[in-house]
C-alpha cells in the first residue's frame, strides 16, 4: 500500500516539475479560448513574440526559432500575417477546417503575408492562463524552445 503511495506521489511531482520547468502549469492540457482571450502580446521571455489584432491580424518577431517554421523559408520574413481558428465545420462534427469567423478554438492557423505558408499554433492550460506553441503537432509541444504567453507589456 505505501508503494502506491509513494508511487502515485512521485508521479504527480514529476507531472509539477515537468509542466512548472516549461512555465506553463497546465501545459499538458489543451486550452480552448476566445478571441478577445488571444489578442494581445504573447512572448517566450526571450525575442520570440506574436501579437494578434482584434482584424485578424498579427505580427511575429524571431518566429523562425520554431522548426515548424523552417517549411516557411526565410525566417527574417515571417513577420505578418492573418490569424484564424481551426473549428468544426459544421456543429458537433469531428472534421474541422480554418474559419476566420469563429470566435474561440485551441488551435489557430498563422498565414504570413507574401507566402503561401501557414502555421498551426496550439494552445494550452486554460482559459484564464493559456500558452501557445508552434508546433507540427499537439503531442509535441515547445518544450525546451519555450511556450509563449501573454504579456502585460504592450507589443
Amino acid at each position: 500500500m505505501n508503494r502506491r503511495v509513494w508511487g502515485t506521489a512521485a508521479l504527480a511531482a514529476a507531472v509539477m516539475a515537468l509542466t512548472a520547468s516549461c512555465g506553463l502549469a497546465a501545459g499538458i492540457y489543451a486550452a480552448d479560448i476566445t478571441a478577445d482571450k488571444l489578442e494581445g502580446r504573447w512572448t517566450d521571455g526571450g525575442a520570440a513574440s506574436l501579437t494578434f489584432h482584434a482584424d485578424h491580424t498579427f505580427s511575429s518577431e524571431s518566429l523562425g526559432k520554431y522548426p515548424v517554421t523552417s517549411k516557411c523559408g526565410d525566417p527574417e520574413g515571417l513577420t505578418s500575417g492573418t490569424w484564424a481558428f481551426w473549428a468544426p465545420t459544421e456543429p458537433g462534427s469531428t472534421s474541422f477546417t480554418v474559419q476566420e469567423t469563429a470566435k474561440r478554438g485551441s488551435v489557430l492557423s498563422l498565414s504570413f503575408d507574401g507566402r503561401k505558408c501557414s502555421v498551426d499554433v496550439y494552445l494550452y492550460g486554460d482559459d484564464a492562463d493559456p500558452g501557445m506553441c508552434p508546433a507540427p503537432d499537439a503531442d509535441e509541444g515547445c518544450g525546451l524552445i519555450g511556450y509563449l504567453q501573454r504579456s502585460d507589456e504592450d507589443g
